[in-house]
């Protein structure tokens, strides 16, 4: 992976304060392509042609430089999860949306999916604390849509632990297409299709009278 000539990598931008977020946009290319296990500080720095100390300016190291990545795509699943639930239909149409933004998000920002997991992650509860930018965290997004989709609720079974349930299918979902091990051809759902059956049989299951967690 050759330096960049010009764009994000310019060196003419680093007089006007711009290494920073060059040196986020080459780490974002580097873990899209070549995946996250072997990022290191140093490959960022080579990417926009400076040398290694020129990155501590901005980032103590490579875990701060991931925090931010995963803090920006963060935000942008929070912000696309937010249209899908506030989009035209009804609440199960829009909460089918949430699930295929989740997955297309996966798809189109692996450095940012990736980076989210490798650090703090999603919470895996609702608090008062709220994501960058003042937006309701993902996992606040889920219950709220799983809350207006499923009104009758899931039996005695709390939102939040259907949530999680959910967030892990799609998680699944979304680590087993990008590694390419979903089966494809004739007979087989897309990774779209897969999540909405999934999900569907597994808010149903619970809402059933005597479902297998009405004990829980």
């Amino acid at each position: 992976m050759r330096p960049w000539r010009d764009g994000p990598g310019d060196r003419r931008s680093y007089h006007h304060g711009n290494l920073k977020e060059a040196l986020i946009e080459a780490a974002r290319r580097f873990i899209a392509e070549r995946g996250i296990g072997g990022f290191a500080l140093v490959d960022a720095a080579r990417l926009v042609g400076v040398t290694p100390a020129a990155l501590y300016r901005h980032f103590r190291g490579r875990e701060a430089l991931l925090e931010e990545l995963a803090g920006r795509g963060f935000a942008e699943l929070a912000a696309r999860l937010a249209r899908a639930l506030t989009s035209r239909g009804t609440p199960l149409e829009r909460f089918t949306r949430m699930g295929e933004a989740y997955l297309a998000f996966a798809e189109e920002e692996p450095a940012y999916y990736a980076a989210i997991f490798e650090t703090r992650g999603m919470p895996a509860e609702p608090s008062d604390t709220e994501a960058p930018q003042g937006r309701p965290s993902p996992f606040d997004l889920l219950v709220e849509a799983l809350q207006a989709t499923f009104a009758d609720g899931f039996g005695g079974v709390a939102p939040r632990f259907i949530a999680l349930e959910v967030w892990a299918l799609a998680h699944g979902i979304a680590t087993l297409s990008a590694a390419g091990h979903l089966p494809r051809g004739p007979g087989f759902p897309d990774k779209y299709e897969l999540l909405r059956a999934g999900v569907l049989a597994l808010v149903h299951g619970v809402a059933q009278p005597g479902g297998p967690r009405n004990a829980v």
